[in-house]
Protein backbone atom coordinates (compact mmCIF):
# COMPACT_ATOMS: atom_id res chain seq x y z
CA UNK A 1 0.00 0.00 0.00
CA UNK A 2 1.40 3.57 -1.14
CA UNK A 3 1.82 6.51 1.80
CA UNK A 4 1.92 10.14 1.18
CA UNK A 5 2.04 12.79 3.65
CA UNK A 6 -2.07 14.39 4.11
CA UNK A 7 -4.03 16.56 6.24
CA UNK A 8 -6.88 16.23 9.06
CA UNK A 9 -8.88 19.05 9.14
CA UNK A 10 -9.26 19.35 12.82
CA UNK A 11 -7.89 21.69 15.73
CA UNK A 12 -4.56 21.46 17.51
CA UNK A 13 -6.71 21.60 20.54
CA UNK A 14 -8.90 18.31 20.00
CA UNK A 15 -5.19 16.67 19.48
CA UNK A 16 -3.51 18.12 22.66
CA UNK A 17 -7.12 17.16 24.74
CA UNK A 18 -7.34 13.57 23.24
CA UNK A 19 -3.36 12.50 24.23
CA UNK A 20 -4.17 14.15 27.41
CA UNK A 21 -6.70 11.69 28.40
CA UNK A 22 -4.60 8.32 26.68
CA UNK A 23 -1.59 9.95 28.72
CA UNK A 24 -3.65 9.44 31.95
CA UNK A 25 -5.30 5.73 30.80
CA UNK A 26 -1.66 4.80 30.16
CA UNK A 27 -0.59 5.82 34.09
CA UNK A 28 -3.94 4.08 35.04
CA UNK A 29 -3.19 1.09 33.77
CA UNK A 30 0.66 0.81 33.85
CA UNK A 31 1.06 0.50 30.48
CA UNK A 32 4.91 0.75 30.18
CA UNK A 33 5.25 0.33 26.16
CA UNK A 34 3.56 1.21 22.89
CA UNK A 35 3.97 1.06 19.63
CA UNK A 36 2.75 4.45 19.31
CA UNK A 37 3.07 7.69 21.65
CA UNK A 38 -0.26 9.35 23.32
CA UNK A 39 0.09 11.96 21.03
CA UNK A 40 0.75 9.50 18.32
CA UNK A 41 -2.32 7.11 18.83
CA UNK A 42 -4.18 10.49 19.38
CA UNK A 43 -3.69 11.41 16.01
CA UNK A 44 -4.83 8.15 14.45
CA UNK A 45 -8.08 8.54 16.19
CA UNK A 46 -8.72 11.73 14.52
CA UNK A 47 -7.52 10.27 11.59
CA UNK A 48 -10.01 7.62 11.53
CA UNK A 49 -13.20 9.48 12.66
CA UNK A 50 -12.80 12.80 11.05
CA UNK A 51 -11.17 11.44 7.84
CA UNK A 52 -12.91 8.30 7.72
CA UNK A 53 -9.80 6.24 6.78
CA UNK A 54 -10.10 2.04 7.31
CA UNK A 55 -8.00 0.10 10.06
CA UNK A 56 -5.48 -0.96 7.00
CA UNK A 57 -4.91 2.22 5.54
CA UNK A 58 -4.12 3.59 9.22
CA UNK A 59 -1.93 1.02 9.57
CA UNK A 60 0.19 1.36 6.95
CA UNK A 61 0.38 5.12 7.65
CA UNK A 62 1.61 4.64 10.67
CA UNK A 63 3.76 1.69 10.72
CA UNK A 64 1.65 -0.63 12.51
CA UNK A 65 -0.46 -3.76 11.99
CA UNK A 66 -3.92 -3.59 11.85
CA UNK A 67 -5.27 -5.01 15.26
CA UNK A 68 -3.11 -2.97 16.75
CA UNK A 69 -4.38 0.53 14.32
CA UNK A 70 -8.38 -1.21 15.52
CA UNK A 71 -7.27 -1.39 19.37
CA UNK A 72 -5.82 1.88 19.61
CA UNK A 73 -9.01 3.28 17.84
CA UNK A 74 -11.70 1.69 19.80
CA UNK A 75 -9.29 2.67 22.78
CA UNK A 76 -9.23 6.19 22.01
CA UNK A 77 -12.94 6.05 21.46
CA UNK A 78 -14.12 4.49 25.03
CA UNK A 79 -11.89 7.68 26.66
CA UNK A 80 -13.91 10.39 24.81
CA UNK A 81 -17.16 8.47 24.68
CA UNK A 82 -17.02 7.92 28.45
CA UNK A 83 -16.59 11.77 28.69
CA UNK A 84 -19.96 12.79 27.03
CA UNK A 85 -22.10 14.95 28.22
CA UNK A 86 -25.56 13.29 29.46
CA UNK A 87 -28.82 15.07 28.72
CA UNK A 88 -29.35 16.78 32.16
CA UNK A 89 -25.68 18.22 31.25
CA UNK A 90 -26.94 18.95 27.74
CA UNK A 91 -30.60 20.89 29.63
CA UNK A 92 -28.45 22.61 32.09
CA UNK A 93 -26.41 24.47 29.05
CA UNK A 94 -29.94 24.43 27.43
CA UNK A 95 -31.32 26.23 30.71
CA UNK A 96 -28.58 29.57 30.24
CA UNK A 97 -30.01 29.85 26.32
CA UNK A 98 -32.92 31.76 24.98
CA UNK A 99 -34.10 27.77 23.79
CA UNK A 100 -32.86 24.38 22.19
CA UNK A 101 -33.74 22.98 19.08
CA UNK A 102 -34.16 19.61 18.54
CA UNK A 103 -34.45 17.03 15.70
CA UNK A 104 -33.09 14.05 14.64
CA UNK A 105 -31.07 12.81 11.98
CA UNK A 106 -29.92 9.21 10.59
CA UNK A 107 -26.67 8.02 10.32
CA UNK A 108 -26.12 5.73 7.34
CA UNK A 109 -24.63 2.20 7.37
CA UNK A 110 -23.56 -0.73 5.20
CA UNK A 111 -26.53 -3.04 5.59
CA UNK A 112 -28.09 -5.40 3.22
CA UNK A 113 -32.17 -4.65 2.19
CA UNK A 114 -32.90 -8.03 4.89
CA UNK A 115 -32.08 -5.76 8.08
CA UNK A 116 -35.21 -4.47 8.34
CA UNK A 117 -35.09 -2.74 11.65
CA UNK A 118 -32.37 -0.67 10.17
CA UNK A 119 -34.06 0.78 7.10
CA UNK A 120 -35.68 4.32 7.06
CA UNK A 121 -39.09 4.81 5.28
CA UNK A 122 -38.19 8.57 5.52
CA UNK A 123 -34.70 8.45 3.72
CA UNK A 124 -35.15 5.39 1.90
CA UNK A 125 -31.94 4.09 3.51
CA UNK A 126 -30.38 1.88 6.16
CA UNK A 127 -29.25 3.97 8.94
CA UNK A 128 -28.73 5.05 12.57
CA UNK A 129 -31.68 7.34 14.13
CA UNK A 130 -29.89 9.79 17.04
CA UNK A 131 -31.94 12.61 18.21
CA UNK A 132 -29.75 15.80 18.26
CA UNK A 133 -29.99 18.96 20.56
CA UNK A 134 -28.79 22.48 19.35
CA UNK A 135 -28.77 25.97 21.14
CA UNK A 136 -30.81 29.19 19.02
CA UNK A 137 -27.24 29.30 17.00
CA UNK A 138 -27.22 26.21 15.75
CA UNK A 139 -24.12 25.27 18.23
CA UNK A 140 -24.50 21.41 18.93
CA UNK A 141 -25.16 20.40 22.38
CA UNK A 142 -26.11 17.30 22.54
CA UNK A 143 -26.78 13.96 20.60
CA UNK A 144 -28.39 10.83 21.78
CA UNK A 145 -27.48 7.48 21.76
CA UNK A 146 -28.37 6.08 18.24
CA UNK A 147 -31.31 3.46 17.83
CA UNK A 148 -32.14 1.70 14.58
CA UNK A 149 -33.50 3.96 11.57
CA UNK A 150 -36.88 2.34 11.28
CA UNK A 151 -37.55 4.23 14.82
CA UNK A 152 -39.67 7.26 13.96
CA UNK A 153 -38.73 10.73 15.41
CA UNK A 154 -40.92 11.19 18.25
CA UNK A 155 -40.63 7.28 19.40
CA UNK A 156 -37.01 7.64 19.66
CA UNK A 157 -37.13 11.37 22.15
CA UNK A 158 -39.66 9.25 24.17
CA UNK A 159 -37.19 6.44 24.73
CA UNK A 160 -34.41 8.72 25.48
CA UNK A 161 -36.74 10.44 27.81
CA UNK A 162 -36.09 13.81 26.22
CA UNK A 163 -39.42 15.70 26.28
CA UNK A 164 -39.70 14.66 30.08
CA UNK A 165 -36.23 16.02 31.02
CA UNK A 166 -37.27 19.44 29.23
CA UNK A 167 -40.57 19.86 31.02
CA UNK A 168 -39.10 18.92 34.11
CA UNK A 169 -36.17 21.86 33.77
CA UNK A 170 -39.23 24.15 32.47
CA UNK A 171 -37.25 24.52 29.35
CA UNK A 172 -39.63 25.20 25.81
CA UNK A 173 -37.85 23.15 22.94
CA UNK A 174 -38.66 23.86 19.17
CA UNK A 175 -39.02 20.90 16.72
CA UNK A 176 -40.25 19.92 13.71
CA UNK A 177 -43.84 18.32 12.56
CA UNK A 178 -42.41 14.64 13.58
CA UNK A 179 -42.37 15.25 17.12
CA UNK A 180 -46.55 15.95 16.71
CA UNK A 181 -47.94 14.75 20.07
CA UNK A 182 -45.03 14.79 22.51
CA UNK A 183 -46.27 16.94 24.46
CA UNK A 184 -44.39 18.64 27.48
CA UNK A 185 -43.03 21.75 26.48
CA UNK A 186 -41.76 20.84 23.21
CA UNK A 187 -43.38 23.05 20.09
CA UNK A 188 -44.13 21.96 17.09
CA UNK A 189 -46.03 24.10 13.97
CA UNK A 190 -49.32 24.33 13.68
CA UNK A 191 -51.16 20.74 11.98
CA UNK A 192 -52.79 21.13 8.38
CA UNK A 193 -52.52 21.54 4.79
CA UNK A 194 -51.05 25.04 4.19
CA UNK A 195 -54.34 26.00 2.26
CA UNK A 196 -56.54 25.37 4.80
CA UNK A 197 -54.20 26.91 8.19
CA UNK A 198 -55.52 30.64 8.85
CA UNK A 199 -53.34 33.69 8.37
CA UNK A 200 -52.09 33.44 12.09
CA UNK A 201 -50.61 29.98 11.95
CA UNK A 202 -49.25 30.70 8.89
CA UNK A 203 -47.52 33.04 10.26
CA UNK A 204 -46.45 31.36 13.02
CA UNK A 205 -45.73 28.35 11.23
CA UNK A 206 -43.29 30.83 9.44
CA UNK A 207 -41.54 32.01 12.65
CA UNK A 208 -40.89 28.19 13.71
CA UNK A 209 -39.46 27.24 10.57
CA UNK A 210 -37.19 29.99 10.72
CA UNK A 211 -36.40 29.20 14.19
CA UNK A 212 -35.53 25.38 13.85
CA UNK A 213 -33.87 25.59 10.29
CA UNK A 214 -30.43 26.42 12.56
CA UNK A 215 -30.36 22.87 13.43
CA UNK A 216 -29.37 21.88 10.16
CA UNK A 217 -26.06 23.21 11.25
CA UNK A 218 -25.87 21.44 14.45
CA UNK A 219 -26.46 18.35 12.05
CA UNK A 220 -24.04 19.85 9.59
CA UNK A 221 -21.26 19.86 12.58
CA UNK A 222 -21.80 16.10 13.31
CA UNK A 223 -21.81 14.98 10.02
CA UNK A 224 -18.11 16.96 9.35
CA UNK A 225 -17.11 13.83 10.95
CA UNK A 226 -16.98 11.67 7.64
CA UNK A 227 -16.90 8.34 9.50
CA UNK A 228 -20.79 9.18 10.30
CA UNK A 229 -21.70 9.67 6.81
CA UNK A 230 -21.45 5.91 6.26
CA UNK A 231 -20.73 4.06 9.05
CA UNK A 232 -19.19 0.36 8.45
CA UNK A 233 -19.38 -1.01 11.64
CA UNK A 234 -20.98 -2.92 13.82
CA UNK A 235 -23.89 -1.42 15.17
CA UNK A 236 -23.68 -1.68 18.94
CA UNK A 237 -20.46 0.80 18.26
CA UNK A 238 -22.00 3.39 17.31
CA UNK A 239 -22.74 4.78 19.42
CA UNK A 240 -19.64 5.39 21.11
CA UNK A 241 -18.74 6.55 17.92
CA UNK A 242 -21.43 10.08 18.12
CA UNK A 243 -20.58 10.14 21.94
CA UNK A 244 -16.71 10.41 21.18
CA UNK A 245 -17.04 12.44 18.20
CA UNK A 246 -19.55 15.29 20.53
CA UNK A 247 -16.76 15.21 23.36
CA UNK A 248 -14.07 16.30 20.55
CA UNK A 249 -16.28 18.67 19.16
CA UNK A 250 -17.34 20.37 22.24
CA UNK A 251 -14.01 20.39 23.24
CA UNK A 252 -12.15 21.79 20.17
CA UNK A 253 -15.22 24.54 20.13
CA UNK A 254 -14.39 25.74 24.50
Amino acid sequence: MLVYPSGVDVSSSALRFLAQQLRRHRRAIGSRWRRLSAGRQALLALAHLRVGHTYAQLAAGFGIGTTTAYRYVTEAVELLAALAPTLADALRTASAKAYPILDGTLLPIDRIAADRPYYSGKHKKHGMNVQVIADPFGRLLWVSPALPGAVHDIRAAREHGIADALAEAGITCWADKGYRGIGGTVRVPCWGRWETLSAGQKAANRSHAKIRALIEQAVATLKSWRLLRKLRCSTTRITSLVQAVLTLHLTSSE
